[in-house]
Parts: C-alpha cells; sequence; structure tokens
C-alpha cells in the first residue's frame, strides 16, 4: 500500500487528523517547494518536515540552533520508532563518525545539526548524502530583525548555491512582517509559499499583574505552584542575581527549583537543564538565556518576574507552557522599574531604534485595557473580532472612576519639586513619608507633601503608570529619568481637562489570605476552567479517573527512568489524560488511543494495558 500523509500520522505519531495548515505545508514540501511556515510554539511544526523526511528518498537535514533542542526531537522520533541522529560536538569523533556512515547508506531519515556544523559539513553532504531537503527551524535567528539574531544563520544562503535542487523549508514561531521578508530574502526562498498558522493559544491563560513589590510577587509565584503541586513550570527574571534570589526563596519554602543564567558554567546549565527535562525539578528560575531548546510539552506555567524586552520573546517564552494543548498559566509582572531598565539597554544596544520600538510595543501590552489576546496576535498580523475570555482584561474588566484630583495631586508634586524627581520620591512625597532624602531637599515643606497618604504606595506606582500611559507625564532619560509634566498634563493640573483611571484590582490580597490559611480557591484556577472544556472535550474528561492519571504518570516516569528519557517522550500527559478516560484493556485498543503509535503500541501497551486492568479489577470498575 502507498504510505499517504495521513498513515504515517496515525501509524507513527498515533493522531487520527492533522491540525490546520500542516496538511498543506507537507504537500509542498513533497512537490519540493520552497516555504516558510509560521506556527506558535506548540502548533505542530516538527510533523510539517518529518511527515516529508519519511516519505521522500534519502535524508532531511534539519539545522537547530541548539544541541539540547536536538536531543530532545531525535529521543522523541526514536520514540516513534523513526531513524534520527544528531551531528553536534556532544558526540564523540567516533560516534559522529558512525552517524555519518549511517546517513551515506541513507539508513538515517532525519539529521538533526547546528548551523556551524551544517557549514563545516557541507562538501561531505553534496559528496556522500542523498539530501531530500532542508529544514531551517527558529528561522527568525536569520533577521537582524528578529529577536534571537544568530549571525551565523546568515550564512545558510550558501544551501541555495549548494543544493539547487534542494527544497528548503524555514520554520519560525516568532516572526513580525519585517522578519519574514528577511528571512525569505536570505534564504533565497523561491516560489513565495508562506504558511501563517493561527498565532492563538486558546490553551495559555494571560495575566498581567502591575506595580506588585517583591514580597507580592512571591506570594502569588508560590499560589501558583501550590495548585499545580508536581507539575513543571518556568520563571523568567531580568538579572542573574534576581534569578538566585527568587530560586532561594522558593527552595527554602520547599520547592524544587534550579537556576539557570549565562553566568554559570556549562556544565552547572545543563544538569539544570536535565534535571528540569527529567521532572527531577518542578520550577526553573531563569534568565532569557533558557528556554529555545527546551521541547518540554508539560509545562503548566510560565511567569515572567519582570517585564520582557520585546512581544517576540514574550510570546516565545510564554509558548513553553502547555505544548501538548492542555491549559496553562502565563503571569507577567510589570512595574515602571523594568520599563526603565529596559530603556536603558535599548538606548545602549547597536539597534536602539529597532528595540525601543519593540520595548514600546511590549509596555503597551502590558498596559492595556483591553483583551490582550487580541494585540498579541494584531501584533503578528492575526485579527480577532472578539474577545478572548482567557485573560486578566476579559476575566475582570476594568471599572472606571473620575481621578482628576488624584492626577492632580501627582502632578502638582511633580512640578513643585521642580520636575527633578522619578516615581518613587512622587510616590514618597505623597504619602508623607519621611525619608533623609525627601527632609534633606526640603520636599516634606512643599505642599503636596502627604496628600495621598490615603492611596498605598502599590497604587500610586499603578496611577502613575496609567499617567505615562495616558501622556500626562513622560520620563527624561537624559536627566537621571526625572518625571516632566507633557502639554496634556497641564490641561489636567489647570483644571481644563478630566481624566477617567482604571480602578485597581486588589486581588493579590486573596492570594495572600489563600496561602495563609493553605487553601486552594476554584476562582484562582482560571487557567484550567475557562478552557478545559474545549480542550478536554475530545478526551471525555467527564470519565476521566484521576486515581488512574497517577498510576499511570507513575509508570510513564519508570519507563522514562528505565529508557533515559524524559518522561513527555515516553507519552504526553495529553495522552494520560486520554488513557485515564477510555480505560483500553487490550493492547488494541490502546493502541487507538491518541498519540499511541505502532511502535509506542507495541513498546509500551502490555505494561499499560496491565496497570489500567489491575486498577479496574481492584476497584470493581467494569469499564
Amino acid at each position: 500500500m502507498t504510505q499517504t500523509p495521513e498513515h504515517i500520522l496515525k501509524v507513527c505519531y498515533g493522531y487520527d487528523s492533522f491540525r490546520p495548515m500542516q496538511r498543506e505545508i507537507i504537500q509542498s514540501m513533497l512537490d519540493c517547494q520552497d516555504s516558510l511556515v509560521l506556527m506558535p510554539t506548540g502548533g505542530g511544526k516538527s510533523i510539517c518536515f518529518q511527515i516529508p523526511a519519511l516519505m521522500l528518498p534519502g535524508t532531511a537535514v534539519v539545522v537547530s540552533p541548539l544541541i539540547s533542542l536536538m536531543k530532545d526531537q531525535v529521543e522523541a522520533l526514536r520514540s516513534n520508532g523513526i531513524s534520527a541522529e544528531a551531528l553536534n560536538s556532544n558526540n564523540d569523533d567516533c560516534v559522529n563518525a558512525a552517524i555519518k556512515r549511517r546517513c551515506e547508506t541513507g539508513e538515517i531519515k532525519l539529521l538533526y545539526t547546528s548551523p556551524e556544523r551544517l557549514l563545516a559539513d557541507l562538501e561531505w553532504l553534496y559528496d556522500n548524502v542523498e539530501v531530500s531537503f532542508f529544514a531551517i527551524d527558529e528561522a527568525h535567528c536569520i533577521s537582524q530583525w528578529g529577536h534571537d539574531f544568530r549571525p551565523e544563520y546568515t550564512r545558510l544562503s550558501v544551501l541555495r548555491r549548494r543544493f539547487p535542487e534542494c527544497p528548503v523549508m524555514a520554520l519560525t514561531a516568532t516572526a513580525d512582517k519585517l522578519t519574514k521578508t528577511d528571512i525569505v530574502d536570505r534564504l533565497e526562498l523561491r516560489g513565495g509559499n508562506m504558511f501563517i498558522s493561527s498565532f492563538d493559544r486558546p490553551n495559555l491563560s494571560l495575566d498581567v499583574r502591575r506595580g506588585y513589590t517583591a514580597s507580592d510577587k512571591m506570594r502569588l509565584i508560590r499560589s501558583i505552584i501550590s495548585r499545580h503541586p508536581g507539575d513543571s513550570g518556568i520563571i523568567y527574571c531580568m538579572s542573574r542575581k534576581t534569578t538566585e534570589s527568587v530560586a532561594y526563596k522558593l527552595q527554602s519554602a520547599g520547592v524544587t527549583a534550579g537556576v539557570y543564567h549565562a553566568g554559570l558554567s556549562a556544565d552547572q546549565r545543563n544538569r539544570v537543564q536535565e534535571d528540569f527535562i527529567n521532572d527531577r525539578i518542578d520550577v526553573v528560575v531563569a534568565t532569557i538565556a533558557f528556554g529555545m531548546g527546551i521541547d518540554k510539552s508539560n509545562v503548566r506555567y510560565v511567569i515572567h518576574y519582570n517585564l520582557p524586552r520585546s512581544i517576540e520573546s514574550f510570546y516565545q517564552e510564554i509558548g513553553r507552557g502547555g505544548r501538548d494543548s492542555l491549559p496553562a498559566e502565563t503571569v507577567l509582572f510589570y512595574n515602571l522599574q523594568d520599563l526603565i531598565t529596559l530603556r536603558s539597554f535599548a538606548d545602549d544596544s547597536g539597534q536602539q531604534e529597532i528595540n525601543l520600538e519593540k520595548l514600546r510595543r511590549m509596555q503597551e501590552y502590558a498596559e492595556a485595557q483591553v483583551c490582550r489576546r487580541r494585540i498579541l496576535l494584531n501584533y503578528f498580523g492575526e485579527t480577532s473580532d472578539r474577545d478572548c475570555c482567557n485573560c486578566d482584561v476579559c476575566r475582570t474588566p476594568p471599572v472606571r472612576f473620575d481621578g482628576t484630583v488624584l492626577v492632580q495631586k501627582a502632578l502638582s508634586a511633580i512640578r513643585r519639586t521642580d520636575e527633578k524627581i522619578g516615581f518613587r520620591l512622587t510616590v514618597e512625597i505623597l504619602r508623607g513619608a519621611c525619608t533623609t532624602e525627601i527632609i534633606e531637599r526640603g520636599y516634606d515643606r512643599i505642599k503636596t507633601y502627604g496628600a495621598g497618604r490615603d492611596v498605598s504606595y502599590r497604587d500610586w506606582n499603578d496611577y502613575l503608570l496609567q499617567m505615562l500611559q495616558m501622556g500626562f507625564i513622560e520620563i527624561a532619560y537624559d536627566e537621571d529619568r526625572h518625571l516632566k509634566v507633557t502639554s496634556l498634563g497641564e490641561e489636567v493640573l489647570f483644571g481644563r481637562r478630566r481624566v477617567e483611571l482604571a480602578v485597581i484590582s486588589h486581588d493579590y490580597t486573596r492570594d495572600r489570605s489563600q496561602l495563609r490559611q493553605g487553601k486552594k480557591s476554584t476562582a484562582n484556577r482560571s487557567a484550567g476552567t475557562v478552557s478545559a472544556g474545549i480542550l478536554f472535550a475530545d478526551l471525555n474528561a467527564d470519565t476521566e479517573d484521576h486515581i488512574l492519571f497517577e498510576r499511570l504518570r507513575t509508570l510513564r516516569r519508570e519507563i522514562a527512568d528505565e529508557s533515559r528519557v524524559p518522561a513527555f517522550v515516553v507519552m504526553s500527559d495529553k495522552t494520560l489524560h486520554a488513557l485515564a478516560a477510555s480505560k483500553p484493556r487490550s493492547v488494541e485498543a490502546f493502541g487507538d488511543s491518541y498519540g499511541i503509535g505502532e511502535h509506542k503500541r507495541d513498546a509500551y501497551g502490555p505494561r499499560f494495558v496491565s496497570l489500567i486492568n489491575d486498577y479496574l479489577d481492584e476497584t470493581g470498575n467494569k469499564s
């Protein structure tokens, strides 16, 4: 029987149908056409080149920027019975030589390599290997407009000249209009085939918390972790020092957390990454140096302790949550100091104009009072005519009030200090703080001193943020970041304009009280409750046995340890949920389950079916 993409999808991967656009992308490669593929993280990009590799003669060469990412994908392919290898510096020379011999004989269908290694091995490939096509993963790295620009990627244009007949597929999860154009031009893609899937990840809840203090952040983080026992999560921080501080506080609270940043040795970073992938630690607290190489499917929450530098970075990082399509939480903490620090980084960068514009868009997202998912979709050129109902703005639409007097108090404090104060001092003056700096500068003697002591420090930070967003004040970066009253602010200050401010949500106090009482709030499980009905509908969630699920998860862990691979490579959480719902009593029925191909059916079926039968007999369940 002639193999079709649908047949391979079922036999090798255990899926009954393709996701949107996958079939068209696969056919484009089978027709030997170049293509640019944009799909969100977890959207199924890998299948778009893996299935053509299995159908075409020869070896498909996959370019990937990180060894860890190659390792995860190769292990996942092998777990499905697919021949795949990676040429990289982690292998010794004998291993790499053996891999090359297997490529020369056509035994390997997918060969993963880095751009540097590919360029070094180009002549060997040309002379000895039947290359079916090239797949360039993380293709945004080729563009100076991309958020992870890597100069070595720019040299990949040589593929067109050395292998003129080989089609090229470029894949990325994040690319704006300029980046897309750059990828096509630099790789010299032919034919103009561009496949842009929906960037919507409805299983990710989107939540922004503004103006939180360090202690408030830790309370909420611990609350999130407590409602995801045994699950994996990532916390991104701006600095190495912050990663170590946050991880230490979590460890002191009994959380298994690791630290990852560029200041650690390669061995230390690799150990933390391996511990995380293999579920030996639940949380990684990391700088942005962590994550691109993570193909872990069961990350249930992603927290940004600080504001990201761009929407592209933010979107890619939150995309590491819920890759198995199950619900995942994302929380972004945002305050003015982050904005000021990132603005300074952008000013000092070699691409000041580009980076400042990207930061402005990130700021707009964080400050928005409209559906956050629509903002993300619009940024990547996708429009939506409805709110998502799974972000903080949709769940709690802002209520507004007449904040004219509050704004006037703040503007007056700034003007009465000759516009030589920043955000911190402005709040301290309004709150009537008795600090050495305020006394020495004489700010305790101005009329506005203490005029806002009835408003909390956190709330004043939020109101100042709204004032900045609405254009009543601006930051003078060339004057030690002092605040300046704009002409629009003068309209308010002198009573010629009224102002409406958004009422501030104080739900962080609820998180604090829950932590004290050790309780879990149904209201706080927003990441799961909104989407779960849709996401689990095809898995018969109502019939899922949660005790059986935990036993299946334990068995998966045992098999993973025996095979020395991550647990999610053996089986995804989504597959375990399906098994806990359908409870197959035979290997044949097990093989019909979601995500179970023939190889996994034969390799794991007897043990899983035995466990399910024992459990059902033990509980008297006749399912």
